[in-house]
């Protein structure tokens, strides 16, 4: 039998592939002992191939076998005309990349047909010009590709095609094979084994094989689905189209992966062009589907492409079907993003998909609209009582994670951040209750009220954005408080928590739910606890608003730059700075630097920068700021004028461009106040600056100035925070110079809507002159 061949001539590389997969993934035969069984071999490899299917996205990264299946739509252009040659180098590439990783690729290729297609129309067209001119006849250019034996073009295009492959692998130094396969090598014991005794070697000598059927010499495949294959006393899968032809290979070599490309994004639950069309990113056998029309140029529909796809993963291939057409469509299904539908049986309860998730905040977010002010603060104030009641319940979870991080090794800023107390619980609390005081004044409230004409009134009032997804790292805290700000503004809300976190954000949403039910919202606010990856989130612009990033200035600089259609509301960098004015009392100056600077290091409103100026060198202030610093533990690094001015001093700064984070800083010198701000407009961020003097006129000099998010006069960069500011809470710190600016509380996350009240007023009355503007202002309240 083929298999026996398989195993002698890859038993080493599939011993080293199953080592490395079964690490990630769990394989039990459930119901007994398969080894003490008495069961053959064989049944032991199938029934053990069948539990080795992939259960998550995630665990594709490590797929060691790939079979990828170019489907027609993909191979061809969009006019039909010859081969999509640019789209065709990109997938060679993947796959070459693929390759050159260790990954053992396999590629099941139409295109024959349409290759040899366009050479002969070429000939054809040419032949018919020339008897048009010597004998006019009824035949006209567009009769040449119609009149074509297809089994004429594949004969022809056959070649051109594998020429075609092997001038585009070969610039990626990898040898290709071609392997044609026909009916009777299926039904043939013989050439069945043959033919999958070729692909083993071909694989274990390092060669991509590239398989097609030969359509010169044989009409359509047809083996109904499920009969017994003569001979070999298998079922089979009909082998009618490339769709299952790759089904059938990759379930017997055991591919680990099939990547079936086509020209549809993935499966949908109806035709893509009817009304309720919805992607499925997962499917599972008992998903119910309704197919459409075929392509226009394969001969497999949607319907063949799941069947075959079903019948790849019973017998232990994982497969996604996906759109070719996208850009490094195979390399990113292997890095685990959602990209097309993966097929799987394994799917819990709790795998709620993210777009339903959002779809279901939608509809929660307009619920908390629908609800007075009152009922809003209710449901945030009964989550505040909850945070003290169950804090047994939470701390208890904390623990856990605290556990597990310690363990891991997690850096001690991060523990810190990760871990909860009491007092952090009530604290917690009481700004939950003030995020719940300030519900009774922001949605619906009217910033504008006008009288366009008479009986004709126009409101400008507040309303919430929408759906928003936050995400933040290690902090859990962070949790309850946008849960309420999420609350008091009737938004939707996905959380996505780092995993160091996972106990404490489930225990903190567990109560979040519970104070969500007393209202009736229950799905308004959701925890992303699924595996997606962030790029996949970044991509749902038809779900989700507004982005918010909380976390280390790389997290929020990432999403800045992977989200390409949905807002960010960020910083991207919390470098602050705090000027010592020629003015700035010596004892206010040691007090607030060292606040800014080591009462939390890791903050983003922590200070990054020291402005000192020049007069101050030859005074006792700055050896007293550097003692201090140097008794704190904090690592100086001079500028480059305080390091020209200094014959031994601290070594010199890298960038005044950098975030620290750390019980790390620099010290630079300035002549006067204008140096000082010119310094924060070129190498700040716009976040929190702060100027220390006791002279009057240059403070208001200084907060006019300095153009950030926050500037502060005697005080420590500390106070940049949404509790602090007496708005309970923050969702996060914005630099931007739109909508929100600042620590960003409740306000922060409204937009607005007009309301417009008339009685039969028309535009056309106003243009022909019986009505009359008058544009009056009214008080709003």
């Amino acid at each position: 039998m083929f298999s026996l061949c398989l195993k002698s001539g890859l038993n080493n590389r599939l011993g080293n592939r199953f080592k490395a997969v079964t690490q990630s993934r769990n394989f039990t035969v459930k119901g007994f002992d398969l080894k003490s069984s008495g069961v053959d071999k064989r049944t032991l490899a199938n029934a053990e191939r069948r539990q080795k299917t992939f259960t998550d996205r995630s665990q594709l990264k490590f797929a060691r076998r790939l079979v990828v299946k170019l489907g027609s739509a993909v191979i061809t252009r969009e006019d039909g005309n010859g081969l999509a040659l640019g789209r065709l180098a990109s997938i060679v590439e993947q796959v070459a990349e693929c390759h050159h990783e260790g990954r053992e690729c396999i590629m099941v290729t139409s295109g024959a047909v349409a290759f040899g297609r366009q050479k002969l129309t070429q000939e054809l067209l040419m032949s018919l010009s020339m008897r048009e001119t010597l004998s006019p006849s009824d035949h006209t250019r567009e009769d040449a590709g119609s009149i074509l034996d297809p089994r004429a073009a594949a004969a022809v295009g056959q070649s051109e095609l594998m020429s075609m492959y092997d001038a585009m692998f070969s610039q990626y130094n990898v040898k290709i094979a071609q392997v044609l396969v026909t009916k009777p090598d299926f039904y043939n014991e013989e050439t069945r084994k043959n033919l999958f005794c070729t692909l083993s070697e071909l694989i274990s000598l390092n060669i991509v094989p590239i398989v097609n059927t030969n359509d010169a010499v044989s009409p359509p495949m047809y083996i109904h689905d499920d009969t017994v294959v003569p001979g070999t006393g298998k079922k089979g899968i009909g082998i009618k189209d490339n769709d299952s032809l790759s089904a059938l290979l990759a379930a017997e070599i055991q591919s680990d992966l099939l990547i079936m490309m086509s020209d549809v994004d993935g499966i949908y639950n109806k035709p893509p062009w009817e009304d309720g069309a919805r992607m499925m990113h997962t499917y599972t056998s008992k998903e119910q589907v309704q197919f459409g029309q075929k392509s226009k140029v394969g001969t497999g529909g949607m319907d063949s492409k799941v069947n075959a796809a079903t019948w790849a993963m019973a017998r232990g291939v994982s497969v996604v079907i996906c759109n070719g057409m996208q850009e490094k469509a195979i390399k990113t299904i292997i890095s685990g993003r959602k990209v097309g539908t993966f097929f799987t049986d394994h799917v819990t309860s709790s795998s709620t998909s993210v777009d339903i998730m959002a779809e279901n905040a939608r509809v929660g977010s307009r619920a908390l609209q629908r609800l007075s002010p009152t009922e809003r603060a209710s449901a945030i104030l009964s989550l505040a009582d909850l945070l003290v009641n169950k804090k047994d319940v939470i701390l208890e979870a904390n623990s856990k994670d605290l556990e597990v991080a310690t363990r891991d090794g997690l850096a001690k800023p991060l523990l810190n951040r990760l871990a909860l107390s009491e007092g952090k619980l009530k604290t917690l609390s009481i700004g939950l209750k003030q995020i719940a005081d300030s519900s009774y004044e922001n949605v619906g409230r009217v910033l504008r009220k006008t009288r366009l004409a008479e009986n004709l009134t126009l409101q400008q009032v507040t309303v919430p954005i929408g759906v928003l997804l936050v995400i933040f790292e290690s902090r859990p805290d962070s949790l309850p408080q946008v849960a309420a700000l999420a609350m008091a503004s009737a938004n939707g809300l996905l959380l996505k928590g780092g995993k160091e976190a996972a106990h404490s954000n489930k225990a903190l949403m567990d109560l979040v739910k519970e104070s969500l039910s007393s209202v009736g919202a229950d799905d308004a606010i959701s925890l992303v606890s699924t595996r997606e990856e962030i790029s996949d989130l970044l991509a749902m612009e038809k779900h989700i608003d507004l982005i918010i990033p909380r976390g280390s200035s790389d997290l929020v600089r990432n999403i800045q730059k992977q989200s390409q259609h949905i807002p960010v509301l960020g910083h991207a960098e919390g470098i602050c700075h705090v000027y010592l004015d020629r003015d700035a009392d010596p004892a206010k100056a040691l007090k607030i630097v060292r606040d800014a600077k080591c009462d939390y290091p890791a903050a983003c409103n922590a200070m990054e920068t020291l402005l000192i100026h020049e007069d101050h060198l030859n005074s006792s202030l700055f050896t007293d700021i550097c003692t201090m610093l140097r008794n704190e533990g904090v690592i100086v690094h001079a500028g480059p004028k305080l390091s020209s001015q200094l014959t031994f001093g601290p070594p010199p700064a890298k960038s005044m461009r950098h975030e620290y984070g750390a019980l790390e800083c620099s010290i630079e010198v300035v002549k006067d106040l204008n140096e000082a701000v010119d310094h924060i407009h070129k190498f700040g961020s716009s976040h929190t600056d702060v100027i220390i003097t006791e002279n009057e006129s240059t403070a208001k000099q200084f907060l006019s100035s300095v153009d950030s998010a926050c500037v502060f006069h005697n005080v420590s960069s500390r106070f940049a925070d949404g509790f602090r500011f007496g708005l309970g809470a923050e969702v996060g710190i914005s630099t931007a110079r739109i909508h929100a600016r600042g620590p960003v509380g409740v306000e922060g996350l409204l937009t607005t809507k007009w309301i417009l009240e008339g009685t039969d007023h028309t535009a056309a009355e106003f243009n022909e002159g019986r009505r009359t503007w008058l544009h009056e202002k009214l008080p709003v309240n």
